[in-house]
């Protein structure tokens, strides 16, 4: 992906689905900063058949982004079908589609890409993509475990990444105290920042930074 939230990655271990973590529809609403910018967000969670559609959407006046990711929970796994990422800033429109070939174990992108950025990429079992990962994360410090491996294929190429837990934080939602766990994950001069909460099937926050300077944010304000 091309923005901020690219930042977070895939599961590499072998996942027990417990009832009390299941996928369930939600929307969750923001508040949202880019690169300085107030701007409005929104997460969604919606099912048909046997197949989720996860998507985020933020706008302000010089941004608009938008991103979709088709998926199946595989025994625990959330495995890409396909995704969709479209971005419109300062008046550029950049569009982009991930095809995902399980059989053959290969991903492409097509699009607004550069040759050298459009694959194929060999995968790998439990690859996933960016957007992925805020649902992973919610599922596994659910589970309780304090380090989270994932590896990550989007811009053509695949990468692992790796989560800690970095403490405990309270964070107010609509006038309710959430008890959080932040998480934190710094590659290459970026670092993103999430806080998990139990009961809250999205980030209640997400933080990324490049070079020390922020330039991501978002902040839950509902859900449902």
């Amino acid at each position: 992906m091309s923005i901020p939230l690219s930042a977070t990655c895939v599961a590499l271990l072998s996942w027990v689905a417990a009832p009390a973590l299941a996928l369930t529809p939600f929307t969750a609403q923001y508040e949202a900063s880019f690169k300085g910018i107030s701007a409005g967000g929104a997460m969604s969670l919606t099912q048909q058949g046997t197949r989720w559609t996860y998507s985020m959407g933020i706008r302000n006046s010089v941004a608009n982004i938008s991103q979709a990711t088709v998926f199946e929970d595989a025994a625990g796994r959330y495995r890409p079908l396909g995704g969709s990422d479209r971005s419109t800033y300062l008046m550029k429109t950049r569009s982009i589609v991930t095809h995902y070939d399980w059989r053959a174990m290969r991903v492409r992108w097509t699009g607004d890409v550069k040759p050298q950025r459009a694959g194929p990429v060999a995968m790998q079992t439990g690859d996933m993509d960016a957007l992925l990962v805020n649902l992973a994360l919610v599922r596994d410090v659910g589970f309780g475990r304090t380090t989270m491996n994932y590896r990550l294929v989007e811009n053509g190429k695949a990468k692992p990444q790796a989560y800690r837990v970095a403490g405990r934080e309270k964070i107010t939602v609509a006038g309710r105290a959430l008890d959080t766990t932040k998480v934190v994950q710094s590659a290459g001069g970026k670092q993103t920042t999430a806080w998990i909460a139990a009961g809250v099937p999205a980030p209640v926050r997400i933080v990324q930074r490049e070079d020390g300077s922020e330039v991501f944010r978002l902040q839950l304000t509902s859900w449902r």
